[in-house]
């Protein structure tokens, strides 16, 4: 049987049943009020079967935290019910359930916020059309942030989660805090590399004092970033080998890249072809799991993304057209990559994929 299918234990001692994870996809399809909709729930359960781990699309740690329509939230108590039956879905199939917690920052869709800010690191507007400027956040409120991270992971343990993962990749506020580019703060929280490390690497130690505080020793906690940003001034290679070797040096469970390719090379510095990862793989030196995603559609990517270092791979767009993808592999069959009726998605991600032209340069199709 390939290495990929045998249990994995993480760090502080929870198994899963293999090494292939559901990666967190957002699914724009909460019900209106950002609780799980049954649809999601079936979306979920549909892809538990097989997997080791699902961990479940980008959710909103407080109010000002969504960054775009229906986004699940868990920012208090009221979604705690919402969160159980997520959990629950995922679980009751035998895979473990991780909860991405996440906040926008200035990427969150303005007409969310019609009578509200919009926050950031910084008062600096991303590089995205529909984005406005946003309000830089006060010391005070930047601990507040924290707090409600905290809050949203204290929820996701009564709620029967296995863990947690910290969205600090993507643009969103978490990455904010590192990129150059977005944060010009003179506090202690920004403007040299060294007080941009502060938001992240806070964040992470306050979570994990709360996991002990719980005494929650097997509660998974996670970080996923991005490697590179193309803007100027923007995170580097040279910035996320820092941040890297500061977070593997601490109590978590696993650290997820986010790439659209496994082996992808440097965007910034094309003329360096080595892959990515292998640079990863050198400063982590085998501290702490590394989960590799980013077109793995077959059991030979499977293959030589572990063969380059991962430890763990997550699956995306095969996931989400194919929801059998795992016994596929298991049979060494190939998964389907048309997206249909029988994927089981919900009709607001099915609608949106089918409109992206990107799919079909993937070998996707979507009726």
């Amino acid at each position: 049987m390939n290495k990929i299918f045998k249990e994995f234990t993480f760090p502080h001692g929870k198994k899963v049943r293999n090494k292939i994870a559901l990666a967190p996809m957002t699914t724009y399809s909460s019900n209106d009020d950002l609780t799980l909709s049954n649809e999601e729930e079936i979306y979920y359960n549909s892809r538990s079967k097989n997997i080791g781990m699902v961990i479940t699309a980008a959710t909103a740690v407080s109010k000002n935290a969504q960054a775009f329509t229906n986004q699940i939230s868990i920012r208090d108590g009221r979604y705690l019910e919402s969160m159980k039956r997520l959990a629950t879905s995922i679980k009751k199939e035998g895979a473990l359930a991780i909860l991405q917690i996440h906040h926008g920052g200035r990427m969150n869709q303005p007409d969310l916020y019609p009578n509200q800010d919009i926050v950031s690191a910084s008062a600096v507007k991303a590089k995205r059309d529909y984005t406005v400027q946003p309000r830089a956040l006060k010391t005070s409120e930047v601990y507040d942030v924290i707090d409600e991270f905290c809050n949203a992971t204290r929820l996701a343990i009564k709620a029967g989660f296995d863990g947690v993962e910290i969205h600090g990749a993507n643009t969103y506020l978490v990455q904010q805090f590192f990129s150059p580019h977005s944060n010009k703060r003179t506090d202690e929280f920004g403007g040299s590399l060294e007080k941009r490390l502060t938001f992240p690497l806070k964040l992470v130690d306050r979570i994990l004092a709360l996991k002990k505080e719980l005494n929650e020793k097997e509660f998974i906690v996670g970080y996923r970033f991005s490697p590179e940003e193309l803007e100027t001034p923007g995170i580097t290679l040279n910035h996320t080998v820092l941040l890297i070797d500061e977070l593997a040096s601490k109590d978590i469970d696993y650290l997820h890249v986010s790439l659209s390719n496994y082996k992808q090379t440097s965007v910034r510095n094309t003329y360096d072809l080595e892959p990515i990862v292998t640079k990863l793989v050198k400063v982590i030196n085998k501290r702490v799991p590394l989960i590799g995603a980013g077109s793995i559609e077959s059991n030979e990517d499977v293959d030589e993304a572990l063969s380059l270092g991962y430890d763990l791979v997550a699956l995306g767009m095969i996931a989400i057209a194919d929801k059998d993808v795992v016994q596929k592999l298991m049979n060494n069959e190939i998964p389907s990559k048309e997206i249909s009726k029988a994927s089981l998605l919900p009709p607001q991600l099915y609608n949106r994929i089918k409109s992206w032209e990107g799919i079909k340069k993937r070998g996707y199709t979507a009726k």
